[in-house]
């Protein structure tokens, strides 16, 4: 078993062991969380502001979807140079940047005049907040046992939809005061004193790497080559990857484009509409903490189960959303009361795979790269996951109206689905290969590894 070692502490610590103790890894865990519900209000403050913004400046769909893809796309531009740095230096100085910069850029869109300075805006929250789930997940595995990870894992990134859900709740009240710019202004300031509080998080010293991981994380060049090879080599790992950002594409849909739906479709107000969405991300909150209890528990006898209780949640999650939304064009007329309840329902079993998926990559990750194997899950999920699904949205919006657009966003769980019950069949062998002790023949991956 591979050892994380502590900072100021040459003694190894068990998988079953806190790494300073179980004091400094709460702590780490509760500003850690913290900045990531800064992170996601910051993000998705934008979408309940859509009907202001469409009126003001006369936006199409496929504008305002790009305004939350382009966060997205930034994130995973900049998720594996960020981890790399982190692994190689230091993780809490990295969020502290990271936060300093995503907060300042937040800030600055309350200041723009025109929809390229606050499409420029935008890219720049994503430059600062890319990487910071990976690095944080990273930094919260190493601090807990083993046995703690799959809930802590799932409790950290549901803490990205208590994020969403005061982000679309707060945009919406504070639009309807005082205008939707200031709505930057009040969220884009808390990161900032957060960031300063995080330096009293105590950092890890992460494990020596081999010859070939070494080499691998050396330089960008290498570690683009590592990744792919890693993708390749892990089987587990690529699906699992493609697994999560399909499911996220269903998430994205519906969390960004709910309250202009409630606001076109039903004619509901925007401040209104904000708060119902609202209610919708916090059953994703629920959701994902619930259902990351359960994959762990299902994968208690047989690790492979994980991955396939995982897909048939995402099936399920299919089946109410795409109702819900679908149902008139069916010839089915639900009620108001009935079709919130669907969407809830949809909304509490479509974040399933937020924690497990994470929680499975790092399993099959060396635990000395940790942050930087967790990034391409987070290239993957933000690129491929959270950047597609606001935007293709949006483009079928433009040409077949936002009702049919949310019917039909659902089916990406099929993809989801397929791939987990695919990345199931390898991943007992690719965990127990990750765990081996370092020198061990699989550790360092084929021989043409290191000649790359």
């Amino acid at each position: 078993m591979a050892l994380d070692l502590p900072q100021d502490n040459a003694r190894p610590v068990g998988a079953n062991d806190y790494l300073f103790g179980r004091g400094p890894a709460w702590f780490a865990f509760v500003m850690t969380l913290g900045l990531m519900v800064m992170d996601y209000v910051d993000r998705q403050v934008i979408v309940s502001l859509f009907p202001y913004m469409k009126a003001d400046w006369g936006l199409s769909d496929t504008q305002l979807g790009a305004l939350v893809s382009v966060v997205s796309v930034t994130v995973a531009l900049g998720a594996v140079p960020v981890a790399l740095f982190a692994d190689r230096a230091s993780r809490v100085k990295s969020i502290v940047a990271m936060a300093t910069v995503w907060s300042l850029a937040t800030l600055s869109c309350m200041f723009t005049r025109n929809y390229s300075q606050l499409l420029t805006a935008r890219a720049l929250v994503g430059l600062g907040e890319a990487g910071y789930g990976s690095v944080g997940a990273a930094l919260i595995a190493s601090h807990f046992p083993v046995r703690m990870r799959g809930a802590l894992l799932a409790g950290f990134f549901a803490s990205a939809s208590v994020g969403s859900v005061l982000g679309v709740m707060l945009g919406g009240v504070i639009a309807a005061r005082w205008g939707w710019q200031a709505a930057f202004g009040v969220v884009g300031l808390p990161g900032l004193v957060l960031a300063l509080v995080y330096l009293k998080v105590r950092d890890y010293r992460t494990v020596e790497l081999t010859p070939t991981l070494d080499r691998a994380t050396r330089t960008s060049g290498n570690v683009a080559r590592h990744i792919v090879q890693a993708l390749t080599r892990s089987r587990t790992m690529l699906w699992v990857c493609i697994g999560g950002a399909a499911q996220l594409i269903v998430v994205s849909a519906v969390w960004s484009w709910l309250p202009s739906y409630l606001n076109r479709v039903q004619g509901i107000a925007p401040s209104q509409a904000a708060v119902q969405a609202a209610l919708i991300v916090l059953c994703g909150a629920v959701g994902s903490v619930f259902w990351g209890g359960v994959v762990d528990r299902a994968g208690l006898r047989r690790p492979r189960s994980k991955l396939t209780v995982l897909a048939m949640l995402c099936l399920l999650s299919l089946l109410p959303l795409s109702f819900a939304f679908g149902a008139s064009a069916w010839g089915v007329q639900l009620t108001a009361g009935a079709q919130l309840a669907l969407i809830a329902l949809g909304g509490f079993v479509m974040t399933c795979s937020v924690g497990p998926v994470s929680a499975v990559v790092i399993d099959v990750i060396h635990p000395g790269v940790r942050a930087t194997g967790s990034s391409v899950l987070a290239v993957f999920q933000n690129l491929f996951g959270l950047a597609a699904g606001p935007l293709i949205t949006g483009l079928l919006s433009d040409r077949m109206g936002l009702e049919f657009a949310l019917a039909v966003m659902p089916c990406f769980a099929v993809v989801a689905a397929l791939a987990f019950i695919t990345a199931a069949r390898t991943y007992e062998a690719d965990t127990a290969r990750a765990s081996a002790p370092a020198g061990a023949p699989d550790e360092g991956a084929a021989p043409q590894a290191a000649a790359a």
